[in-house]
């Protein structure tokens, strides 16, 4: 068994709202990957997502149990290896594990090092009867049994129960569940595995489970089918919930869960402040294009941190533009990173992000064999950088005189009806916000200059 964690959820003091990210776990269902061939992120994949959440300032990493597969069981150690390098310089983050209520997976998980264990079952009647086929007595006397000897054993762990499919099971089962759990757990999840939940019934359901358990934390987990996902995840944070499951840029099972940095983008617009304690959200954009590489396609329009955001076709629009950002675009997105100066290029970028960089951002035609031969180039380049080059001039010097790359052909009559603002000009934020951003402010860019593929800077 592995030795008891060096830091223990019993000290750490949680924030109004805690991201527990599942996009090594629940993002490793979207069918996003099989479109493109990839099918599944590789250890490499993990360990750059893994980082880039810790710096970002996310504390809760969920994957999954070490016993679904032996990859499984060594990608975990190497998610833990990387959380282990960056504990000096970003503090503690907790690695929970997904685990039925079975003793096996707990064991698997217990074994591999997790600080916690998100038990879940299916507790409504289409769980109950085509999935696990258990009734609510064995439920309760199965689940109870493993939390109880789990909790004497190892106190030290955090443990989450989450009765699956919960917004199709009727209150008075859901309580009859979690009224024998409470003891056992830390929190109580309420996840919308089918995505049928709407606002108004997270918040009557939100305020029942808080006056049943008034002690209790909560934690969601919306999916996306109706399009609510992050809608539910604002009514919820809104109404006291403070563990939200998201993913980047929303990708999951089906039409995915939240996404993370759409739904701090909308809690900062509504001046919800509190709620982003210790996230560096200049990180938001950049993080986008680094998952989005890993998918190998660019951040969806959906998604609001994105470069869609400031793109602009209508004539009238760019002009007003061009004279005052404000005009057309309401909301901060250089907060967010979305400017070039985001972007960051260093010795450890990777082929897709110097692929997404010269062909989307500045224009450049050239296809994935070149982006590969481009970034050897330019890593041999960058590596003896001095302290007033520039990373972006050396790549694009490299691109034009070694490689001879031109500026995609737009015809004439196209040229002027797409505006792509990367620039941070845009109007400045409220006194508030930029008072926030001081705050929010870290050495995220220093760490990333050495550690990822894409740079965040403040």
């Amino acid at each position: 068994m592995s030795a008891v964690s060096p830091f223990q959820f019993k000290h750490y003091r949680p924030r109004p709202l805690e991201i527990i990210d599942t996009t090594l776990r629940e993002g490793s269902q979207t069918s996003l990957l099989h479109d493109h061939y990839k099918y599944f992120f590789n250890q490499n994949d993990k360990m750059e997502i893994a980082r880039a959440l810790i710096v970002f300032g996310v504390k809760f990493i969920e994957l999954f149990a070490p016993i679904v597969s032996a990859q499984e069981r060594d990608d975990f150690a190497a998610i833990k290896e990387v959380r282990d390098e960056l504990i000096m310089q970003k503090g503690y983050t907790f690695l929970l594990a997904h685990v039925r209520c079975h003793p096996d997976d707990v064991a698997s998980a217990i074994e591999a090092g997790a600080d916690g264990l998100n038990f879940y079952i299916g507790l409504s009647e289409a769980s109950r009867m085509y999935n696990h086929g258990k009734d609510f007595d064995n439920i309760i006397r199965q689940a109870c049994s493993l939390l109880e000897e789990v909790r004497r054993h190892h106190p030290h762990l955090i443990l989450r129960f989450s009765g699956e499919d919960a917004f199709r099971t009727p209150e008075p089962h859901l309580f009859r569940v979690y009224d024998q759990i409470v003891p056992f757990v830390d929190r109580l999840g309420t996840p919308d595995t089918v995505g049928v939940a709407t606002p108004m019934q997270v918040a009557q359901r939100i305020k029942a489970l808080r006056e049943r358990y008034p002690t209790m934390d909560f934690e969601g987990h919306f999916h996306d089918d109706r399009g609510f996902g992050l809608i539910n995840a604002l009514e919820a944070a809104k109404n006291g919930m403070r563990y939200m499951n998201t993913t980047l840029l929303g990708v999951g099972e089906r039409s995915g869960i939240t996404s993370m940095t759409a739904l701090f983008f909308n809690l900062y617009i509504d001046k919800a402040y509190d709620h982003l304690e210790g996230y560096n959200l200049r990180g938001s954009y950049p993080i986008n294009v680094m998952f989005a590489s890993k998918l190998k396609k660019l951040v969806p329009s959906k998604e609001p941190v994105s470069l869609t955001n400031r793109t602009h076709t209508a004539g009238v629009h760019q002009k007003a533009l061009l004279n005052n950002a404000g005009t057309y675009e309401a909301f901060p997105l250089d907060q967010f990173g979305v400017s070039e100066s985001e972007v960051l290029l260093g010795p450890l970028s990777g082929w897709n992000i110097i692929h997404y960089f010269l062909k989307e951002i500045k224009g450049y035609n050239l296809d994935e064999g070149t982006a590969r031969q481009i970034a050897t180039a330019f890593k041999d380049r960058v590596y003896n950088i001095g302290p007033h080059d520039s990373p972006t001039q050396i790549l694009i010097e490299i691109a034009e005189n070694q490689f001879g790359l031109s500026h995609i052909s737009v015809p004439e009559r196209f040229k002027d009806n797409i505006l792509q603002r990367m620039d941070a000009d845009a109007a400045a934020p409220l006194p508030a916000e930029a008072e926030l951003q001081d705050q929010l402010g870290s050495e995220i860019a220093e760490t990333y200059g050495r550690e990822a593929a894409v740079s965040l800077k403040r």
